[in-house]
């Protein structure tokens, strides 16, 4: 740690003023500071201004490199923002932590218990704990689910919530996450980002860690399977929601499956994951869509995103599901106003954790109150709101507004809300130090905070994640209003070993069989290859002609004629130095990554995308002739790297055959188009050393014949070399290696269709002779590989 002189940290915190009646977590009341943040202010305060500045900058670069993002919506679409990290994370004492996780476990109990009559016995409306109208009235409240008992016997199994600090500095709940909880792999990325931060002092500082949370969890899941039949999967409604990052992030922590509903069928009471290999059973599926989505044959049926009878799989008990369908009903802030009352009657306790202050205004003599004080509540909200609309309190009389149109304009603005149940006291949000324009400032926070449910009963994650207010808007909290998150440390008074999800347990070694490939992901990995080669391709022949162009200028040339008639052939204007379909290959490249980022690796992603990037700006400035040439060499070489990888990196799992198989699909049918064209009756001069150039096998050429190009060679070289990775022989031979594989794996007994299509064009070109390769025979081999490339769709990815 550098050298911090006696007044650094006073001259660091200097115009560091919490506001007045608000409760900071820097600041005691009396200006002092709280002992728990000692460390980290003489930390920072030590640094230069230069120094933090790179320090923060390790963390953003992490968070960029790792592809960490969210998805921001607008009234025309969503963008992909970078994670917006607040540097400074939000420190609390174990002591203090300790005490509010025995209430988190208390209150997610309770809600287990509440689920569990919701959708059972229905006691707590029989016996008056809850009114009926809010039970029957909220849409997730599931009238199909009641009366099914999941099989574990527990409802609830994962759960957030959000917390707020009142003035006084005690806790409470501002609202409970049941549904389908996001953040708790954003709190993860925020641990990793910081711990690059502070790398030099996280490990002596001692912070909780996170991973024993999640290991506990993943070990309670995979628990749950019936005498381990079935796998384990996490359900999500695909690339488009907000937290899609997240869902493939959690994926690959996990070691589960990362599902859509259309990967899944119901057949025979049973879920099954539509596989290469066919169906495969799911035992196990942590929901992360909501609930009224998940069927559209009993719940919404409107929903485009559901599995048409996964009510009924949850009815025959033939899986286990986190969180059960209609855990929504829990999040309605009406139920917090009775939580109280129930937790004495079914834990024989008060709360430990007390909600933010809520009325239910369905009761009279609790009506009235709201009523009385409606202009200083919120309805249906955690930030302070007005009512839009002027309202006097004397209207209010046993329950009933005298003044119709007053009371005719409360009940319009609360059906248009979908508030009309609750009241809640106006909150102020406590305060935490955040690094803006190089000086700390506080902004309001609200923690998020998870419990997982384990064999021996809750788990508390030991921090979490902060949302924290911007800069002149502090109750912008969410990040589509343009707040930041930062990190929660969790700080104990002894240190903290270092913890990995991995547990080391004694006994064999024992290898795990490998993942299972759901249909559409080895859809979207097979034409990732494919758009990735088409890209290459088209890139190829664009700098051919652009060379040829630069060389012969704008004189009619029959090789730069018959180049751009070829290029229009694939729907890329040859006036175009960086056509606008190769900028959608590149894009569409993306698009397939993206549906698959659990199962691909963090740097073929960066790399897909930069090169994606580069092709976009290459566009916007680049000109027809030697510079649209130099334009497409970097892309060949940024395309090369992403090649690379794939190639050497990228682990041989199914989804690495079905992007090879895509690859050399597309590059056989580019091969033999090209030969038709540059080498095919009537070519043009020069034709065949375009082809040659095109093919990447110029110094190839030279050294193996040294002569001049002509037809045969061209054929030799290009379609009959096995040798040469362009040829089209090489990629049949490709074709049936991974083929062969692939039947191995999913234990075909008898060769498929693909399989003797790939055969007979493979020994017909073994045994061809270049002159035999006549435009003719080339372009029925194109219809052999577009045959090849139905046969295989039709068994592996329909």
């Amino acid at each position: 740690m550098e050298t911090m002189a006696p007044d650094a940290l006073t001259r660091f915190l200097d115009g560091y003023a919490p506001l007045s009646g608000v409760a900071d977590e820097l600041k005691r009341p009396d200006g002092s500071l709280r002992p728990v943040w000692g460390k980290l202010m003489r930390h920072l305060a030590a640094q230069s201004p230069e120094t933090l500045a790179r320090s923060f900058a390790r963390g953003d670069q992490y968070l960029h490199d790792t592809g960490v993002y969210y998805r921001q919506f607008t009234g025309t679409g969503s963008t992909v923002r970078d994670w917006p990290l607040s540097h400074v994370p939000v420190v609390i004492d174990g002591a203090e932590w300790n005490e509010l996780a025995e209430g988190i476990a208390q209150r997610a109990e309770l809600l287990e218990k509440v689920m569990a009559d919701l959708y059972g016995p229905g006691e707590l409306v029989r016996d008056g704990f809850l009114p009926a109208d809010l039970v029957a009235q909220n849409p997730e409240w599931l009238r199909p689910v009641v009366g099914i008992r999941p099989r574990s016997g527990h409802y609830l199994h994962f759960l957030a919530f959000e917390l707020g600090r009142s003035p006084d500095g005690s806790w409470f709940v501002l609202g409970d996450r049941t549904q389908a909880p996001s953040g708790a792999g954003f709190a993860l990325e925020n641990r990793m980002a910081s711990t690059r931060i502070f790398h030099e002092l996280f490990p002596k500082w001692n912070v909780e860690r996170l991973a024993g949370f999640f290991r506990s969890f993943r070990d309670a899941v995979n628990g749950l399977r019936a005498d381990n039949d079935g796998r384990v999967a996490i359900l999500t409604p695909g690339q488009h929601t907000d937290t899609y990052y997240e869902h493939a992030y959690i994926a690959r922590y996990l070691g589960f499956s990362l599902l859509e509903c259309e990967d899944l069928k119901v057949q025979d009471g049973r879920l099954s994951v539509r596989t290469i290999s066919g169906p495969e059973p799911v035992s196990v599926l942590w929901r992360r869509l909501d609930s009224r989505f998940a069927d559209p044959l009993e719940l919404d049926e409107t929903s485009a995103l559901g599995t048409p009878g996964m009510v009924s799989a949850l009815r025959a008990g033939a899986m286990d599901m986190v969180n059960c369908l209609g855990s929504g009903v829990l999040e309605a802030r009406a139920l917090m106003a009775f939580l109280p009352r129930i937790s004495r009657h079914l834990m024989g306790a008060p709360l430990k954790l007390p909600n933010i202050a809520t009325w239910w205004c369905g009761q009279p003599a609790e009506r009235d109150y709201v009523l009385d004080n409606l202009e200083r509540m919120m309805i249906g909200s955690a930030q302070s709101t007005k009512l839009p609309f002027d309202i006097d309190a004397s209207t209010a009389l046993g329950g009933k507004f005298r003044d119709t149109t007053a009371q005719g304009a409360v009940a319009e603005w609360i059906e248009r809300e979908g508030a009309s149940l609750v009241g809640q006291e106006a909150v102020t949000l406590s305060t935490t130090p955040a690094m803006i324009d190089g000086k700390l400032a506080p902004r309001p926070m609200v923690v998020r905070v998870f419990a997982a449910r384990t064999p021996d009963g809750w788990e508390v994650m030991p921090g979490g994640y902060a949302r924290i207010g911007r800069d002149g808007d502090p109750t912008a909290l969410a990040m589509q209003s343009g707040g930041s998150v930062a990190d929660v440390w969790v700080i104990g008074d002894e240190p903290v070993a270092r913890d990995t999800l991995t547990r080391n347990d004694s006994g064999p070694f024992l290898r795990r069989l490998p993942g299972l490939l759901p249909a559409r992901a080895a859809d979207n990995l097979f034409w990732l290859g494919r758009y990735v080669e088409r890209a290459e391709s088209g890139v190829r022949v664009l700098r051919a002609y652009h060379l040829r162009l630069e060389e012969y200028g704008l004189r009619t040339v029959p090789l730069v004629d018959r180049l751009g008639r070829f290029l229009g052939s694939y729907g890329l204007d040859p006036e175009d130095a960086v056509p606008a379909p190769l900028l959608g290959q590149f894009a569409a490249a993306v698009t397939c990554a993206s549906k698959v980022r659990d199962r691909f690796s963090t740097d073929g992603w960066n790399a897909l995308n930069d090169l994606s990037a580069t092709a976009r700006d290459l566009a916007s400035r680049a000109q027809p002739g030697d510079d649209a040439a130099g334009a497409m060499s970097v892309l060949l070489r940024k395309t090369a790297g992403f090649s690379g990888l794939v190639h050497e990196n990228m682990f041989r799992f199914l989804g690495w055959r079905f992007l090879t198989i895509g690859r050399a699909l597309e590059r056989a049918d580019h091969m033999a188009s090209v030969l038709v064209s540059l080498a095919g009756d009537g070519a043009p001069a020069g034709g065949l050393d375009a082809a040659v150039e095109i093919g990447d096998s110029v110094m190839t050429h030279r050294r193996r014949y040294s002569v001049e190009t002509g037809r045969d060679t061209v054929i030799d070289l290009l379609a009959l070399d096995r040798d040469n990775p362009r040829s089209i022989l090489f990629q049949i031979d490709v074709l049936r290696a991974e083929e062969e594989r692939l039947s191995e794996i999913t234990k075909a007994v008898q060769p498929s269709e693909a399989a003797r299509r790939i055969l007979v064009l493979q020994t017909a070109l073994a045994v061809a002779r270049p002159e035999q390769l006549t435009e003719r025979r080339l372009r029925r081999i194109r219809r052999e590989i577009a045959s090849i490339s139905e046969a295989l769709t039709a068994q592996y990815l329909s």
